[in-house]
């Protein structure tokens, strides 16, 4: 047995035992903390800037940048930010601005270019952001092309996902970043997946949304007809890695091993792993060779965020049966979150400011949220 079939294999065995005694992974205590964490702009802006704009972000995945020449161009936190994967095979980030005037070079979307071209004034820029033509450049006079060209962003690829800084160059050292979760994410292989679809979901506030992502007690009463189809509510295996986590769900099928010989199961078949990178990303494999991929980022205001959402299939889809199962997952993880989860989030988030309450509590059972918001305090403080 492989040594991550065994370490499947002693997850399982900690999901059991909860499923067994009614019991779930806990925080030492309860945590709480002031409504104002949620609505107050001055701490919003303070935590979204050091948070965001200053710990490296994952941007995107891999898969999203296959060849050289591939690009994405996105706008997250007033930043325009555009991946470009080099001739060389490096992934690289830019601000997405000219270096004359500030016009994007680039129009946000995907694609595959050799140059990136001003549309205002015709100055061009190659795949590793180098400034190498300018329109009637004679005319224009003398200037230092080698300083000139598109602003870098610290990035790095790890495990499959493309990490950022949004801040210009502020390095990072993604490898101390992750720590021992790098290992977590390098067992999901993500760069030999199938990308089938992918979308953009408004979502209420950052905290609101976050704190979904990160506990299964609402399971059962949000997600009866979806993913709690799937998963026992209230039963979490948790694990941190500093402010990275893994999360363990236990299958529907879960209990039926009781009466099973370990030799007989199959490892990783009766759980669910959700992997959290802190502060944005969120992986969670949830049927079969099927994964969702979220990256979470807050919006313009307070109280929206913006999640890019991208399903994973373990190969592209051939046959009408795996058109149709790749199809079904697909539309159950977009009504789990956006009509499930984000809907009950923008309710929650509407009530805020009513004054009902003062403070939240985070309880015992949801570990996960605690750690978050912990190291939000650490981060920021």
């Amino acid at each position: 047995m492989t040594d991550r079939s065994l370490e499947l294999l002693a997850l399982t065995r900690r999901a059991l035992v909860h499923y067994r005694n009614r019991t779930t992974d806990q925080a030492d205590g309860i945590m709480s903390m002031p409504v104002a964490a949620y609505t107050d702009p001055e701490r919003y802006e303070r935590e979204v800037d050091r948070v965001f704009r200053h710990l490296p972000l994952a941007m995107a995945l891999s898969l999203e940048l296959p060849e050289p020449g591939s690009y994405l161009a996105i706008d997250q936190l007033n930043a325009p930010v555009l991946l470009v994967r080099g001739e060389d095979g490096t992934v690289r980030a830019f601000l997405n601005a000219c270096r004359h005037r500030g016009a994007p070079v680039c129009k946000p979307g995907t694609g595959n270019a050799r140059v990136f071209a001003c549309p205002y004034h015709a100055w061009t820029y190659n795949t590793q952001g180098e400034l190498v033509g300018r329109y009637r450049g004679e005319t224009f006079g003398d200037v230092d092309e080698s300083v000139l060209g598109l602003t870098s962003l610290s990035c790095a690829e790890r495990s499959g996902l493309i990490w950022v800084t949004l801040s210009p160059d502020e390095a990072f050292d993604v490898d101390e970043w992750l720590g021992p979760f790098q290992a977590e994410l390098d067992t999901l292989d993500l760069t030999n997946w199938h990308i089938y679809e992918q979308r953009e979901i408004l979502g209420p506030g950052w905290k609101v949304t976050m704190d979904g992502y990160l506990e299964v007690y609402h399971h059962d009463s949000v997600h009866g007809k979806t993913v709690g189809e799937h998963t026992i509510g209230n039963l979490l295996v948790h694990d941190t890695y500093g402010p990275h986590q893994r999360m363990v769900f236990g299958r529907r099928s879960l209990g039926a091993l009781a009466d099973r010989a370990e030799s007989d199961w199959n490892p990783g078949q009766d759980i669910r792993l959700i992997h959290s990178g802190f502060p944005n990303l969120s992986i969670s494999g949830i049927l079969g060779d099927h994964c969702l991929v979220s990256h979470i980022f807050p919006g313009p205001t307070i109280d929206t965020t913006l999640t890019r959402q991208t399903v994973l299939a373990a190969k592209p889809p051939v046959t009408p049966e795996e058109e149709k199962a790749t199809a079904t997952f697909s539309a159950m993880v977009l009504q789990a979150v956006r009509d499930e989860d984000y809907a009950m989030g923008f309710r929650i988030q509407a009530g805020l400011r009513s004054g009902a309450n003062t403070e939240f509590l985070y309880g015992r059972n949801e570990p996960a949220v605690q750690n978050y918001h912990r190291w939000i305090s650490r981060f920021v403080n």
